[in-house]
């Protein structure tokens, strides 16, 4: 309960932008935060592909929600996913995991709900080509990807064991050209010497995307580098193919010469995103404008146009071009809670919220990654290097930061990887792909 005389404000996810908005009000005495989440953890997303693949545990990227504002008084987290927002009456209406319905009031609102995967119409290839935006999410295709060494091990049909042995990731954005590299690791420097039928080493990964370069939003040089590395070690790279078909066994590509099929049982998908459903019900109750993903257009200091109390902040908002990316998320929640603590203190409005690019940082293999940091353009070790120390320092606790830096040296000065168990109901559940196998295979 709030104490009487005290402003309500409601934040919607507790994501990077979320995180940042609830810190810049750890001090605000007026305020009472409520904090909204679906799970009980905040995720540092930059490093979620490396759960996928092996190298850090979900609890090394996650954080329990009431760890990271333990010591705020003034801050509640409840858990559920807010499905509607009445702007009239200023209450959001959650939905507990019991499926039972909540209402919280709220005099503020922050909505940091941030994106989901698109398929751009295409959602059956979702059974197929399952996305990377949650903890669920990695460890399924850590699972995917581990097991599916271990099916090409049991096959006695050099064909049925080519296609477990081939991996397709769609989207040659930083988290597909991240995954395409680590897999590629996985298979010619971790699992080589463990098996006996199969070579892991002859393991095909492709990466595909209708764009002409891989890693769109960087340099041409960095891109170019990165395709380079990618190349080196191992990834097919398809360039200017349109993914028009995915199923159990397979994807068909479109190159508008002709279609393809890739025959593969692994099959990821990272080629782009859409805005949370909760965007669309705001936009439809405040009249807001959208663009063309469902973000929400807002006024410079991240306001709903014509409602000053609902701030958007992250990659659920459309401002200037500005991309969806992590730092975009961090700088606007602290922009919103910042504002409403001036509100609160009688101070003026401050500046229009300015975005300050840090630059791009993606890592391509061991030791190689590329970096754009305002006019500079970094491959290699020494971007590696960047990458390392930039990742490292941004997760949220002391706790985390040892045990990652204990993994990627084990990982990247040695072969093994710590995180490849797979429980047997993953294990079954990929299985029965197998069984369907000869009925989708191609004639």
């Amino acid at each position: 309960m709030t104490e009487q005389g005290q402003h309500r404000v409601v934040i919607v996810g507790a994501g990077f932008g979320g995180k940042y908005a609830a810190k810049a009000l750890r001090n605000a005495r007026d305020a009472r935060v409520t904090v909204i989440n679906g799970t009980n953890h905040h995720v540092f997303e930059p490093l979620i592909y490396q759960v996928a693949t092996g190298l850090l545990s979900p609890g090394e990227v996650a954080t329990p929600v009431r760890e990271l504002v333990r010591g705020q008084r003034n801050t509640e987290v409840l858990l559920g996913w807010v499905t509607d927002v009445d702007v009239d009456g200023r209450v959001v209406t959650a939905t507990a995991p019991d499926g039972v319905p909540y209402q919280v009031p709220y005099d503020t609102l922050i909505v940091a709900a941030g994106t989901t995967g698109s398929y751009f119409g295409n959602e059956r290839f979702a059974e197929h080509a399952p996305g990377l935006k949650s903890l669920d999410d990695a460890v399924e295709l850590r699972a995917r990807i581990l097991t599916a060494f271990e099916m090409a091990e049991l096959e006695t049909d050099p064909a049925a064991a080519a296609r477990w042995l081939t991996f397709v990731i769609v989207g040659a954005g930083p988290t597909g050209v991240e995954l395409a590299g680590q897999i590629a690791e996985i298979a010619h420097r971790t699992l080589p010497g463990e098996y006996r039928r199969i070579d892991p080493a002859q393991a095909r990964i492709v990466l595909v995307d209708a764009v002409d370069r891989v890693l769109p939003t960087f340099s041409p040089q960095s891109s170019a580098a990165a395709a380079k590395r990618l190349r080196k070690i191992g990834v097919d790279v398809r360039l200017g193919k349109r993914v028009v078909d995915v199923d159990a066994t397979g994807v068909v590509l479109d190159a508008g010469d002709g279609t393809e099929r890739l025959e593969a049982m692994t099959k990821i998908w990272s080629a782009g995103v859409a805005a949370a459903p909760l965007a669309a019900r705001i936009a439809q109750a405040t009249g807001a404008p959208a663009d063309r993903s469902g973000r929400i257009e807002v006024n410079p200091d991240l306001t709903v146009p014509g409602h000053p109390e609902i701030f958007v902040v992250g990659d659920l908002m459309s401002l200037g071009g500005l991309p969806g990316v992590a730092q975009v998320s961090i700088q606007g929640g602290g922009y919103a809670g910042r504002t409403i603590r001036r509100r609160l203190a009688g101070k003026p409005a401050g500046k229009p919220f300015h975005y300050f690019d840090k630059g791009n940082i993606a890592t391509v293999s061991r030791f190689s990654a590329v970096a754009d940091l305002r006019g500079l353009h970094l491959s290699g070790l020494l971007g590696w290097l960047l990458w390392l120390g930039v990742h490292w320092a941004y997760l949220p606790k002391g706790r985390n930061r040892a045990s990652a830096l204990v993994r990627w040296a084990v990982a990247f000065l040695g072969r093994s990887r710590p995180e490849r168990a797979v429980t047997s109901r993953q294990i079954n559940a990929r299985a029965a792909l197998a069984q369907a196998e000869p009925e989708k295979a191609p004639a």
